[in-house]
């Protein structure tokens, strides 16, 4: 596994498991397959409703705590009530600590949010400190109001949309970026790009595959989700090859500025109105 560097001193593994999207039974689940076949970073959220499922499975794994790097992200409804929020998210995971807390949309009072993981930090119960789905614009409010700079910024990143510009203001405070929709939300189209059936058959990989260790190789972190026990593994089987920087250059002129979801006013007002139902998780 490849380890990146952050901007606190901390390292973070380069592939994680996400389990957005996967109910309580599949993500725990897929947790303890992940974790067997060499995963080390496992990514959820308080809006997945699973992360009593992925405490589960990092249990049962026997794996010790620290050898894994948990990631879990807090939902704008608890923003205002966010330091009791962090204990409430800490007691789903059965965890002493978080290894990266995100917060995970750029509505309600993330200042004052952030300052409650700030307080975290302080306390030991979280290590590092990204934001979620934050513009520029919106990441240097929060710096310009906070005393720790975040470490990681969970972003959709792929080929057709790298995040050039987001990159090279990160480098201005040696953040991260973390992939979702590493491979394009599944787009056929992406993964059926001559280019990259050119790459894959000439290093024995999947396209997809090629595709992940593109962001690697770039310097992302991917979290790619899954249930599939072959897909976890494949997942997870890059780096074995490095592209050369003239195949860099070519995935490159694949960016077509090209997002595949983007956030509107009404959506994050609705974000803001939704709680998730913490006592019914299982």
């Amino acid at each position: 596994m490849k380890n990146i560097n952050l901007n606190n001193s901390t390292t973070i593994p380069a592939v994680g498991i996400g389990t957005f999207m996967l109910e309580p039974k599949d993500a725990e689940k897929a947790v303890i397959e992940a974790l067997h076949d060499g995963y080390l970073m496992i990514d959820t959220a308080n809006a997945y409703m699973n992360e009593k499922a992925v405490g589960r499975g990092i249990k049962a794994s026997g794996l010790k705590r620290d050898e894994i790097y948990l990631s879990t992200k807090l939902w704008p409804s608890v923003y205002a009530t966010a330091d009791e929020a962090i204990n409430d998210t800490l007691k789903r995971l059965d965890t002493d600590y978080i290894d990266l807390l995100f917060l995970h949309q750029p509505i309600g009072d993330y200042i004052g949010a952030y300052h409650a993981i700030e307080r975290a930090v302080k306390s030991e119960k979280v290590k590092s400190i990204g934001l979620s789905n934050f513009s520029i614009g919106q990441i240097k409010e929060v710096i310009n109001a906070s005393e720790i700079k975040p470490a990681v910024l969970q972003v959709e990143a792929h080929p057709y949309y790298p995040q050039n510009e987001l990159k090279q203001y990160l480098q201005e405070f040696g953040a991260v970026i973390m992939a979702w929709y590493p491979l394009g939300h599944g787009d056929t189209k992406m993964l059926q790009e001559p280019l990259f059936k050119k790459l894959a058959a000439k290093y024995g990989k999947t396209t997809a595959q090629i595709v992940l260790h593109w962001h690697i190789q770039t310097g992302n972190v991917v979290i790619p989700g899954s249930k599939n026990p072959k897909h976890i593994r494949d997942n997870i089987d890059l780096f074995d090859f490095e592209l050369t920087d003239e195949e860099m250059k070519e995935i490159a002129s694949l960016d077509c500025n090209k997002p595949y979801y983007t956030a509107t006013k009404e959506a994050l007002e609705g974000f803001l109105r939704f709680t998730p139902n913490f006592e019914a998780q299982e």
